[in-house]
């Protein structure tokens, strides 16, 4: 009797085919019949979940963004079961802002995953409309954070550029660790978050 396969786990295997082939390669090399290849399928059962790597791509693009900001949203709770400035809430936004940065084989792959997506999206008008929902929900899980840091009766505006200051060295860190493992190690990284957290809570 032939083997069910259940599509969404296949697609799921598909779409962790295309996130091996970027994080080695990058996103140019990622085309079907190179997907298909990684995932040990034939190009027309890749062709059976996804008409096209237009489709392929944004679902890949969706999909590593989906990863992220879960991982965001269940380490937001512990945030609201500490007082704010007390040791065990600075740990809680520390464990949060961590899940953005490649501390671990998973996180560096997706991590290496979303920044190639972000930027080929400037390029591949396809991809925008996901690159400005990753944009926005990111940014609003960090508006979030921002809120439990920075002193009780600050304006909107100070949240919100507190916020974007606090992604875009995230961002930063990001793309540092990546581009210079050796130096910016996951000790590095939390250093510098650190100092940045003490930024904000002053």
């Amino acid at each position: 009797m032939p083997k069910i396969v259940n599509a969404e786990v296949r697609r799921q295997e598909v779409v962790e085919a295309v996130w091996r082939i970027i994080a080695v390669d990058g996103l140019e090399r990622a085309s079907l019949r190179e997907v298909a290849d990684e995932a040990g399928l034939a190009v027309g059962s890749v062709r059976h979940y996804f008409a096209g790597s237009e489709e392929l791509l944004t679902y890949s693009f969706a999909r590593v963004i989906d990863s992220i900001v879960a991982r965001l949203e269940r380490a937001l709770p512990a945030l609201q079961q500490h007082p704010p400035a007390s040791p065990a809430h600075r740990e809680a936004v520390l464990t949060l802002l961590s899940e953005l940065l490649p501390l671990d084989e998973q996180r560096a792959v997706e991590a290496c995953v979303w920044m190639a997506f972000r930027n080929a999206a400037r390029i591949r008008e396809f991809l925008a409309p996901e690159a400005d929902r990753s944009h926005r929900e990111v940014a609003a899980l960090m508006g979030r954070v921002v809120t439990t840091l920075v002193a009780a009766g600050a304006s909107e505006d100070t949240l919100v550029v507190e916020a974007e200051r606090l992604l875009a060295t995230l961002d930063g860190l990001c793309l540092h660790a990546m581009l210079q493992p050796g130096w910016m190690t996951a000790a590095m990284c939390l250093d510098v978050m650190e100092r940045h957290l003490d930024g904000l809570e002053g």
